[in-house]
């Protein structure tokens, strides 16, 4: 567990001032955490199983020829990247989690190589997604019901590559301003478009750093927005769109569980 209840909202629950809660939703993407009239919310933890688990990818592979960069199989990879975000109304927080590929693999057939003579080996290989679940302690404070979104993350579109000069926010040896070196900064991770472009350094200033492009829908957080081919995808859509079967298997689908504490009164001025 990476989270713990915060001192003062324990004690708070303990004398009865708050009272402690827990939200269970998963499968599909959007659910909605009720807040009541004239009462505020405090969200400090949540425990997150990632979509993915019982689907197994079978492949298979030579040794000969060499070793070599390869992406993992595309219908895991989907799983590879889950976002979760919360929106208050007022507030937006995105949280996003690698889930990591665990492989096994096993010798099936051992055969003669004559040309150069040794023996080949034919592996295959079994991938599927670790989803352990993940907790995470986080603080978010609303006296409006709570917008949850869960969705898979496949692409990350890089546009824009360029070397940071040397400014009072990035200065020299400390940082990449002056470096030469051409680094990311445009990431599209939505619709191809109207996309949400995720520029760096910052949004504050940003022709400072001597790039001219213009973007219409700039942020200086790195999130998907929802779209089926470009960005945040709903992990039930997508395992609909692989078989019945994986969508209406529980191991297959996320859960994800709040923790909060629920104070009947409205929310303070200082919460700390």
């Amino acid at each position: 567990m990476s989270w713990q209840i915060p001192n003062q909202i324990e004690k708070d629950i303990i004398a009865g001032k708050a009272e402690y809660r827990t939200f269970q939703t998963g499968v599909g993407g959007q659910s909605i955490l009720p807040v009541p009239p004239n009462a505020f919310a405090v969200v400090f933890g949540y425990d997150f199983s990632p979509a993915g688990g019982g689907l197994k990818v079978l492949t298979e592979t030579n040794s000969v020829g060499g070793v070599g960069y390869v992406l993992n199989d595309a219908s895991l990879r989907f799983f590879e990247t889950q976002q979760i975000s919360f929106y208050t109304g007022t507030d937006f927080y995105p949280f996003i989690h690698h889930c990591p590929v665990i492989l096994s693999a096993a010798i099936y057939q051992s055969l003669p190589n004559n040309d150069q003579g040794y023996f080949s080996e034919v592996y295959e290989t079994f991938e599927e997604i670790d989803n352990t679940p993940i907790s995470r302690q986080v603080y978010i404070t609303s006296s409006k019901d709570i917008t949850i979104s869960v969705g898979l993350v496949l692409d990350a579109t890089r546009n824009i590559f360029a070397a940071i000069p040397v400014t009072n926010r990035t200065p020299d040896l400390l940082t990449y301003g002056g470096s030469g070196q051409l680094i990311n900064i445009q990431t599209n991770f939505g619709p191809g478009a109207t996309p949400l472009e995720f520029v760096q350094p910052s949004v504050k200033d940003f022709q400072a750093f001597g790039i001219p492009a213009v973007f219409p829908n700039i942020n200086e957080q790195a999130f998907a927005t929802p779209d089926l081919l470009n960005g945040l995808i709903d992990p039930t859509a997508y395992l609909a769109s692989i078989g019945a079967d994986f969508v209406n298997a529980a191991a297959c689908n996320y859960f994800l569980c709040l923790h909060y504490a629920l104070y009947t009164k409205t929310i303070p001025e200082q919460r700390g």
